[in-house]
Order: structure tokens, then sequence, then C-alpha cells
């Protein structure tokens, strides 16, 4: 249940392409915070420069570009702590990254889950993109076409990594990997689904507005990047 007898704040930063290192960093030092009680929950919207990022049960098979084909396409690869496989963040996608403490909204890690998908879904409708789940799969789907992938990791009941929706995404870049492990359904996108392109910005503020709504925050706070690192000095 949601503790109501506090107020809870979410910080809101909007960011443009950051290099995924550089956004795990970022990530692990709010965590650190947060589990101190020094911080409020955060989240960050973002996109990445072409990488892919394998999660603690990834097979390494599931990458089919060999080393130098990643070079060639300057495609960035890493090890990472979250659940899941293999997926690909990029250009025209939009990664959300909630560090959030479930102590103060609801211990249960499977409803954390499934509430990222409905914000996900909620946003999809604004668009008249119809989106669902899958049985036993995470993320998004419209059919059998995944438009958004779900990764996370639950420590101390602090939230880390999050999901990635494809908005204007480059779709060919999931041809190098399996995604999320999984052989027999595609990847699709919001431009695809609508035909045009999308504006990220109206996306991200969609995002936002669901995203407040659905884990029934009080207020929330947008600040920039540079004030973020600010916050994070002052301890």
């Amino acid at each position: 249940m949601v503790n109501q007898s506090i107020s809870r704040v979410l910080y809101y930063i909007n960011i443009g392409v950051i290099p995924y290192t550089e956004a795990w960093e970022l990530q692990k030092n709010i965590f650190e915070k947060r589990k101190e009680g020094k911080l409020s929950d955060v989240l960050l919207l973002l996109e990445h420069p072409h990488t892919y990022t394998l999660g603690k049960v990834a097979k390494r098979e599931h990458l089919l570009l060999t080393d130098e084909q990643l070079q060639e396409k300057e495609i960035s690869v890493f090890d990472i702590d979250r659940g899941g496989d293999i997926t690909y963040h990029g250009p025209g996608q939009i990664v959300g990254y909630p560090i959030i403490s479930l102590n103060e909204w609801n211990k249960d890690s499977h409803k954390y889950l499934r509430m990222l998908e409905q914000t996900l879904i909620d946003v999809l409708g604004e668009y008249e993109i119809i989106a669902g789940r899958k049985e036993q799969l995470t993320g998004a789907w419209v059919k059998e076409r995944k438009i958004a992938a779900i990764g996370i990791k639950i420590s101390s009941w602090i939230t880390m990594h999050g999901f990635a929706l494809n908005v204007n995404t480059d779709l060919e870049l999931f041809n190098g990997i399996v995604p999320c492990g999984i052989r027999d359904k595609d990847v699709t996108s919001m431009s695809l689904e609508t035909g045009g392109v999308v504006s990220i910005q109206k996306v991200k503020d969609s995002l936002i507005s669901k995203f407040f709504a659905n884990f029934a925050y009080d207020n929330y706070i947008e600040m920039s990047l540079a004030e973020l690192k600010e916050k994070l000095e002052l301890y």
C-alpha cells in the first residue's frame, strides 16, 4: 500500500542523448543517496548513443555482430546488473530510469513491473496505439510486436534501470541481436505504428504525466541534469 503518512515527491530530469556509462554512474549515485534517505524519488528520461546491453541472464550468442561489425556501426556493448537478456538502446528511443523507493509505494516487485507496463500502455493509448501485455513476458506489445522493453534491478526496495520505448528508433539495429532473447517476435516503434515521426518531447511529457499519476505522487519537480548533480554533490 502507498504510505499515506508522507508527502511523496518525484524529481524529474529530462536529458538529451547521454553515454550509457555516464547514465549508469548517475543511477548508482542517485541510488545510494535514495537508499540513505538523502534524496527523493527520481525519474530520468533520456536517449543513448547506439548501445547493446546484456542483463544478468543474457546469453552471449544473442549478440549476433562481430567485434569488427560493432566497431564499424559504432555500437557499444555493456554487461550490466539488471534482469533480462540483451536489448538495444539508441537515438529515437526514450529510456526511462526510475530510481524510486518501493518502501514508500508498494513493496511488490511484480506490481512495480505491471505499473511500468501500464504507464507505457497509457502513453501509447494517447497516440491511438493499442498496446498490451504478453503472458510470461515483460514490456508493452502491439499484437506480436514489442514496442517497449523493461529490465529492472531492485535492492533494498530501491529500483534501478527501467524501460525503453521505441519512438522513432531505427529498428534495423535490433537485427544485430536476438532482442530480449526472443526469436519469434518482431519489434516496432511509435513512428512505424502511426506512420510518421513522433515528437520525443511530447512523448516525454506524456510519460512523466502518466508515471506521476500511476505511482500516486503528491508533487513533482523538474530539474536539469546540472541541478541534479549539484544536489547530489551536497552530500
